[in-house]
């Protein structure tokens, strides 16, 4: 018996874009007299982001309303631009809404109760048995876990699919009066964007799903953390988090060995981009060459860190690529709060175009709704 098949994702990215130098403009005008203002101008320049979209205008974005405002903005970005990203990743897979199971939502910069999976069972053709499985609290962790909880649910559900939708709005959590430096710097490091991918029972191409696992760095669920306050979600990051990544190369390490594979020297790495520091030493402590994550810096530098995100928009790029053989091994790596990593394995498999396949290219960027 053959593993599920995590299809082609669909990549929305918003129409509004700020550059890196209207961004390190923008903290020049705004903390002129900031204290540590040259510190906070270095470490977002050596982020690397180029660019990032955003779900308002930025005069928009810099104003905060309060929070009910700002989550009622999430609400509805989201029901405008979830629709067409759940359509592509369907027609990927070749797919209807009705031949899906589960839909795993992950997202961790806006609330609702019930879940967006409700509204998505009532407006966008699910069956009303579809199981749902919202995941808020993992952060850029959740990306890999979301791809992991799709797995485990096709194994425990023989010939069921399973729809992944990560909905991220950063820019939403921004927050005027934060005036701490890991503040700052998240400014100018994370991205707005919609994915969405399809976990196939059978048939399909992409990346056939063989093993998973989780694991969590002790004493460190204070090193990535949101502070819940009356104007929202106040992102904190330690200094330490760079630090985690010789913790946790050790374990991507362990996971592809009981797999029987060595992480040290597999076809494609899929890894969660939260900053390039992260990606230089996770380089340096798994002993993979650099431009073996190209394509997650590739997302860093096009959208910035765009949390859960992240690794469904590496792996679009290794569908882009289109040079992967039948047979490839790979690794997709999610990190976030905790400090959680999520791990996935799985072996590339190529098939040609089933009949109603609509293969689609790079990321839209939409229309304002």
């Amino acid at each position: 018996m053959t593993g599920p098949t995590l299809c082609r994702p669909a990549v929305h990215v918003p129409e509004y874009v700020i550059t890196l130098e209207e961004t390190l403009n923008l903290a020049r005008s705004m903390h002129a007299d900031h204290p540590q203002l040259p510190l906070a101008l270095r470490l977002i320049n050596n982020t690397r982001v180029e660019r990032r979209h955003l779900v308002q205008p930025i005069e928009s974005t810099l104003r905060h309303p309060g929070l009910e405002e700002r989550n009622l903005t999430y609400v509805r970005e989201a029901k405008a631009r979830i629709p067409a990203v759940v359509e592509e990743a369907l027609a990927n897979a070749d797919l209807r809404a009705d031949q899906v199971n589960a839909i795993v939502f992950v997202s961790c910069t806006g609330f609702t109760m019930p879940s967006p999976t409700a509204w998505m069972i009532n407006q966008l053709g699910f069956d009303t048995s579809t199981c749902q499985i919202p995941i808020a609290q993992l952060g850029c962790a959740a990306g890999g876990a979301a791809i992991s909880r799709a797995y485990d649910f096709c194994r425990a559900h023989p010939g069921a699919n399973v729809l992944i939708v990560a909905c991220e709005f950063c820019s939403l959590c921004y927050q005027p009066d934060d005036l701490e430096v890991g503040n700052l710097l998240s400014n100018g490091l994370f991205g707005d964007a919609v994915a969405a991918a399809v976990v196939r029972a059978g048939g399909g191409a992409g990346m056939r799903l063989e093993a998973t696992a989780s694991h969590l760095v002790p004493g460190t669920e204070d090193w990535i953390s949101y502070a819940v306050k009356e104007t929202g979600f106040h992102f904190q990051l330690d200094r330490r988090v760079p630090k985690t990544m010789e913790m946790l190369a050790p374990v991507l390490k362990e996971t592809a060995g009981a797999h029987g594979w060595d992480a040290t020297s597999l076809d494609f790495y899929l890894i969660h981009a939260g900053g390039p520091r992260i990606l230089d030493d996770l380089s340096m402590f798994l002993g993979v060459e650099p431009e073996m994550f190209a394509h997650s810096r590739a997302t860093l530098t096009d959208h910035g860190n765009i949390a859960s995100a992240v690794v469904l928009d590496a792996l679009r790029r290794q569908f882009d690529a289109g040079t992967t053989p039948e047979g490839s091994r790979g690794m997709i790596a999610g990190f976030g709060p905790g400090i959680t990593a999520e791990v996935v394995l799985g072996s590339w498999v190529v098939h040609p175009a089933a009949p109603g396949f609509v293969p689609v290219a790079a990321p839209v960027e939409l229309e304002h709704a």
